[in-house]
């Protein structure tokens, strides 16, 4: 079941401020409050999908187009073109890192880790 109160729901809603990067009618991008990398941004679909599954599976294709498209923007305007990662997690108890918002997200990530993520790794593998 999507909490339609999570606090990517109350984002696209704009009741809590986000510092976007680029949005468009399908999805909007906003840098991640707690980046591990230099660049650290996340793309999310204003479609309540609670991980990539749920929305490959459910969303239209004018949703999928936008949230693409959103995406390529977001990484134009950072002047992403190579060397950097997308990453989708899913599940309470996934296996490499736990989603803890459970709305469908891509971390675009680029540039030097942080130490953050250093230790974002030691607590998910102790």
């Amino acid at each position: 079941m999507y909490d339609k109160n999570n606090v990517f729901s109350k984002m696209i809603r704009g009741e809590i401020p986000t510092n976007k990067v680029y949005e468009n009618e399908f999805a909007m991008s906003f840098y991640d409050i707690n980046p591990m990398f230099d660049t650290h941004v996340l793309v999310i679909p204003k479609g309540p999908y609670k991980n990539i599954l749920d929305f490959s599976k459910n969303a239209s294709l004018d949703e999928v187009a936008g949230f693409w498209d959103c995406f390529n923007k977001t990484a134009d305007k950072l002047g992403v073109e190579c060397e950097f990662n997308c990453v989708a997690n899913a599940g309470a108890n996934a296996p490499f890192i736990k989603q803890s918002v459970f709305h469908f997200h891509l971390h675009l990530v680029a540039g030097n880790r942080k130490p953050a993520f250093h230790e974002q790794l030691k607590a998910e593998f102790k």
